[in-house]
């Protein structure tokens, strides 16, 4: 017989979802239900706002954490990576959209989801002001979820980060990752379909799978008091692409970014999965982070000071590179010493 859409479960699911959202935030004005989210903007706070937008999802990590029963983790992995995208050009993030696609409703489920994204968001200092679940059994099987998500942000128009200032003589600093975060998880599934004993390998002090299935790291709460900072003149994100397709999106078309590869202290998960993969340098330079999840480039001068305080805030920050005269490029020198 073929599944029919349960319209009550959906109902009573969704009326649930409330507590994680309605008088949460007193920016939000509306209750679940409502066919759009209202969100109080104070407009007197700026002199020319300008709102930031993206949209994100946790990739096929999203597969491997419900396959382990890590739901809240992946929604951690997702709002984080979101925040983080939407804070590179020094935004105050303001309010969450989720989207929960379910092969079929599980109450349990879709609260348990909800109710992390909300978390996630308050950590942040956003709301969470609704979204959409819903019920496509035609198009995903039974048991099977796709999440997203969408964030709006605001900043000041004289104080956005956008790269534009970056100039030859500007240092590059690192800021370490807490692993794979949301990418290269096609190859990291592949790895454990066709090695299942790697995910019980040691790595440092935990296992392989609990490795992999660290949450995104968010910088926001480290980054937010250097936003006007004069010498801070760009943020990148380090994700799908390394180094080389992330920090080059930033860069001015007559300056290069001279990134010493040397300098990265790479987490030993990543010399793990190259092992196992028999995965080349390049390859994993261009699928992973390798330990560096974000780069700001900053003025020399203003090294000392961004160094003590991204230390300060628990992050572990170092000087990966410079800016060198160019074509908007990344240059790597050396190569990446991966943790035996």
């Amino acid at each position: 017989m073929k599944y029919r859409v349960n319209i009550d479960l959906a109902n009573r699911t969704k009326a649930g979802l409330g507590k994680f959202i309605d008088d949460k935030d007193a920016r939000v004005l509306n209750r679940v239900g409502a066919f759009s989210s209202l969100f109080a903007l104070e407009v007197g706070r700026y002199r020319q706002p300008v709102l930031v937008m993206k949209t994100e999802e946790p990739g096929s990590k999203q597969a491997l954490a419900f396959q382990h029963d890590r739901v809240e983790s992946v929604c951690f992995d997702m709002i984080n990576h979101l925040v983080n995208d939407c804070v590179m050009l020094g935004a105050e993030p303001l309010a969450v959209q989720d989207l929960v696609v379910c092969g079929k409703i599980d109450g349990e489920i879709v609260t348990r989801i909800v109710a992390a994204c909300a978390e996630a968001c308050r950590v942040q200092g956003c709301a969470l002001t609704g979204g959409e679940t819903t019920e496509q059994p035609d198009i995903l099987p039974p048991g099977s979820f796709i999440l997203g998500s969408s964030i709006i942000g605001i900043v000041e128009r004289e104080s956005i980060i956008d790269g534009a200032h970056i100039q030859v003589g500007d240092v590059i600093v690192g800021i370490g990752s807490s692993g794979p975060h949301t990418n290269g998880y096609t190859l990291i599934r592949d790895l454990l379909r066709r090695h299942p004993s790697l995910a019980d390998e040691p790595v440092g002090i935990t296992t392989f799978l609990e490795a992999v299935l660290e949450p995104h790291r968010c910088y926001y709460q480290s980054l937010k008091k250097l936003f006007g900072h004069g010498g801070l003149v760009g943020l990148a994100h380090i994700t799908g692409g390394g180094i080389r397709e992330n920090l080059d999106r930033i860069l001015p078309k007559n300056v290069d970014a001279q990134v010493d590869l040397a300098a990265f202290q790479v987490p030993s998960i990543f010399r793990v999965i190259r092992d196992a993969g028999v995965v080349s340098h390049d390859e994993m330079l261009r699928t992973f982070n390798l330990g560096v999840g974000l780069a700001i480039v900053c003025r020399p001068d203003a090294v000392d000071e961004m160094l003590k305080h991204l230390n300060a805030c628990g992050e572990n920050a170092y000087v990966v590179g410079n800016v060198v005269p160019g074509t908007g490029t990344v240059r790597c020198i050396n190569s990446v010493r991966f943790r035996s």
